[in-house]
């Protein structure tokens, strides 16, 4: 057997192993669900990846799309961002995490439906209000890269009502946004060419964590409405 070529070399104060209580939760799912259904994982290795959806959803770790939707691995491309937002179109050569995860979606997975997944008690949409508002936090005004981020924020809270208190802004603000980030997503080439095929549908949801509610995006009345249950 060929030894193994060393990778690079860092610091065990830096890379540490994996916590126990970690290891033991992954132990559990090997074997017990892993083994409950090892043909559907032979099948995802052999054949690929082809989920008919993709959700843009936050990064806050209450928020779980494979859960909310019974999703069985394989089932959903996921991914997450702070806020759940989708950045404007602008192709400028920087890191684009965000749009290069949308455009494999559409351009090499053929996804047939792209869902923004926005939820109650968003930090990151609390964080942006403030931001836009002229109160940021102290801690933020020390961020590098979130103030940044949460700027796409800008003309949706530029566009929300006015006169309301803090609280029920920053409720807006969270429904706004996600509006936002499918008027965002519309305006990328590949995923106005692939809605104009009939391709591809654009999907708006809010989730209420504590209510366990879900709310959908109307654009024939411009509202967010409950999902039937």
């Amino acid at each position: 057997m060929r030894a193994k070529k060393k990778l690079a070399s860092l610091s065990d104060e830096i890379v540490r192993p994996l916590p126990e209580y970690l290891s033991t939760r992954y132990a559990t799912w090997y074997n017990g669900h892993y083994q409950d259904h090892q043909s559907h994982y032979q099948e995802l290795a052999t054949y690929g990846q082809h989920p008919p959806a993709m959700i843009i959803s936050c990064a806050d770790s209450r928020v779980n799309a494979m859960s909310l939707f019974g999703g069985e691995d394989g089932d959903f491309f996921i991914h997450r961002n702070i806020a759940n937002l989708v950045p404007p179109y602008n192709p400028d050569g920087d890191h684009h995490g965000t749009s290069a995860a949308i455009e494999y979606a559409v351009t090499v997975l053929k996804i047939s439906h792209l869902i923004i997944l926005g939820h109650s008690g968003c930090g990151g949409i609390h964080a942006g209000y403030h931001a836009c508002n002229g109160t940021i936090d102290e801690a933020l005004k020390q961020s590098i890269f979130i103030p940044k981020w949460l700027d796409i924020l800008a003309p949706a809270f530029q566009d929300g009502a006015k006169l309301k208190p803090d609280a029920e802004r920053i409720h807006d603000l969270e429904q706004r946004s996600i509006v936002h980030s499918l008027s965002n997503l519309a305006a990328f080439p590949f995923v106005r060419l692939a809605i104009s095929e009939g391709q591809l549908s654009l999907h708006g949801l809010w989730h209420d964590i504590g209510a366990g509610k879900l709310h959908i995006y109307d654009a024939e009345i411009g509202l967010f409405t409950p999902v039937g249950v």
